[in-house]
């Protein structure tokens, strides 16, 4: 009998989107093959520490999004840059060997390069973004930067940090009005804001400056909001799109994870063939323009006016909760999600072993 694949999957973290990251790993862990798979719920708490828990006991309150916290595991562990692949217990009396890592950790020190690096460095294979991928495309300022420079169609944006002079009616005139707000290296639009005058402008600069030391400033587009799946390596493929329906001011917080009547989620979108593959091929451009690997979701406006698509934004680990778009989107495509996570740890596997064998000395 072939030997099951220790998968670790790594969720919490010390971000605002921790408790998205536990919803995520909920539907993984459920999700993943038991007959081919031994899974390691690893659960990193808001402190940063490391827990290893049991597949029982990983999430309290697991049923209800607005309550689920992470379970109270007494194992504390880590990972060392000793490249062996092994998560040490912090007491030094116990390891365990680790084959591929799934990091369901949204947001700051999880989607941004941070774990990556470490788990580069211990010598796992993970799926998802490396190091570079994972950092540009979640600062969203030189996400748009590079993709502009690659000749790709953004949305008119300024860019603050903390102490620098923001100036109403400079922006006004440059952006126009109404301007989304956003922190730069955030992501399930944690500290968003929509504002249509200065009052509400002073407001959300505030609200965005609480979660970063860098905020971004875009233009309102007039259009339809669509979002498409991206999967692979060196040769990625793209999903079927689904067009993001809301009648809040956009598609915020509690629309995407507390409120099942905040949007409407339409797979596949209506839109037609030519579209639908001229923004497949948009998806994919940005995919590797960005250095993506493994997995990432990429949301697109289409104008009204003249029905160019604009990139908004990628996401290097989307959400995988129950009713997030990445699985669904693949699901749409002819692609279950224990088919897809198959798919994802291959391809992580398939880097680690590429890189392997590349040099690491000079003679």
């Amino acid at each position: 009998m072939k030997k099951k694949l220790k998968i670790g999957v790594l969720f919490g973290g010390k971000s605002a989107e921790h408790e998205v990251s536990l919803q995520s790993a909920k539907n993984v862990i459920e999700m993943l093959d038991k007959s081919k798979y031994e899974v390691i719920p690893i659960g990193i708490d808001k402190t940063g520490k490391w827990l290893l828990n049991s597949t029982s006991d990983y999430l309290l309150n697991s049923d209800d999004v607005k309550f689920v916290k992470l379970g109270k595991s007494q194992k504390e562990v880590a990972l060392y840059a000793d490249n062996r692949g092994e998560l040490v217990s912090t007491n030094g009396k116990s390891s365990n060997k680790i084959d591929v890592i799934i990091p369901m950790l949204h947001g700051p020190f999880g989607e941004d390069g941070s774990v990556q690096g470490l788990l580069k460095l211990a010598g796992i294979p993970f799926i998802g973004a490396g190091v570079l991928g994972s950092a540009v495309s979640m600062d969203k300022d030189v996400m748009k930067r590079l993709l502009r420079d690659a000749g790709m169609t953004v949305g008119k944006f300024l860019v603050f940090k903390v102490g620098e002079n923001i100036n109403f009616k400079e922006i006004k005139n440059y952006l126009g009005m109404p301007v989304f707000i956003k922190p730069a290296n955030l992501g399930s639009s944690v500290g968003i804001s929509k504002a249509k005058n200065e009052k509400e402008f002073k407001r959300a600069i505030q609200e965005a400056f609480k979660y970063d030391r860098k905020i971004i400033i875009e233009e309102f587009i007039d259009g339809r909001e669509f979002a498409v799946a991206v999967l692979g390596n060196e040769k990625p493929l793209a999903s079927i799109l689904c067009e993001i329906i809301t009648d809040r001011e956009f598609y915020d917080y509690e629309a995407k994870y507390s409120n099942e009547h905040g949007a409407f989620i339409d797979i596949p979108a209506k839109i037609s063939k030519k579209l639908n593959s001229k923004a497949q091929k948009i998806a994919i451009e940005a995919y590797q323009t960005l250095n993506c690997e493994g997995m990432a979701r990429i949301d697109l406006f289409l104008k009204k006016k003249n029905h160019q698509f604009v990139v908004c934004e990628i996401n290097t680990i989307p959400g995988f909760t129950s009713h997030s778009m990445y699985p669904k989107l693949w699901e749409a495509t002819g692609v279950p999600l224990s088919k897809l996570l198959d798919r994802l740890i291959d391809l992580a596997i398939e880097r680690f072993n590429k890189e392997r064998k590349l040099k690491t000395s000079f003679k």
